[in-house]
């Protein structure tokens, strides 16, 4: 039988050889990717650049979307009514219909039986937060001009500029920025993050496979974030 003290270093030993990789490859990550949020200048060339993208990727068609459906990273479904501002939520065996004006009118179900008041908030609050994460890697672009949000203009070393949004409010994690990094047309190919989620600042992710649905509305079914693909299927947008 094992004395303790061998019994301490085994244990120590599988902690380390389990961690240490852990820690030097998010020491590597850190040093590589990590980056201060970079200093931009508001005003109107802000504001010209922001409306340069919504006009690359018809932000008027997107306006008049009432109706979209996504699945986001084969994990979440969604049935987004735009128009009246509500959405049922899907996830495993759970649906949560979302009254995302005031969430505390929404309901939630499992197995299609519904969920008690009490034993529904935690589902409720899932549910919006699903929303919040999900719908941003959709429909972000369009929310350039949301209320609570500040634009600024990047000027990078190679002269480019690009677009850095700010959410002072709201959302789930407010105090978010954003620096969207658009070709000659003003239409997004990536956006760098400064989040609280993320542990290291300035990570990339890539907007692309543009999709224009029924509606005309322009949006992304694929995403590159590190090693990872995000992706949205069964895409649709209708005007009603």
């Amino acid at each position: 039988m094992a004395k303790p003290k061998k019994v301490l270093k085994i244990i120590a030993g599988v902690i380390v050889f389990f961690t240490l990789p852990t820690l030097l490859f998010f020491g590597f990550l850190y040093l590589k990717y990590n980056e201060d949020l970079p200093e931009g200048i508001k005003g109107e060339r802000a504001d010209v650049l922001a409306t340069k993208m919504l006009n690359a990727l018809d932000h008027e068609a997107y306006e008049n979307t009432n109706y979209i459906e996504w699945t986001f990273n084969k994990r979440h479904h969604y049935k987004w009514n735009k128009a009246d501002n509500t959405c049922q939520v899907y996830w495993k065996n759970y649906r949560v219909d979302l009254d995302l004006n005031d969430p505390s009118k929404s309901e939630a179900f499992h197995n299609e039986e519904k969920v008690d008041k009490e034993s529904s908030k935690k589902l409720i609050e899932k549910a919006v937060s699903n929303f919040n994460n999900d719908s941003f890697w959709l429909v972000a672009p369009y929310k350039v001009f949301d209320p609570d949000t500040e634009r600024r203009i990047v000027t990078l070393e190679d002269g480019s500029e690009s677009l850095l949004v700010t959410y002072t409010s709201g959302g789930t994690t407010p105090g978010d920025s954003y620096l969207w990094h658009l070709d000659a047309s003003g239409k997004p190919t990536s956006f760098q993050m400064w989040v609280d989620i993320l542990p290291i600042d300035g990570l990339e992710a890539t907007w692309s496979d543009w999709t224009i649905t029924e509606s005309g509305a322009q949006l992304p079914s694929f995403h590159k974030f590190m090693v990872f693909g995000l992706e949205i299927t069964d895409l649709v947008g209708k005007e009603k």
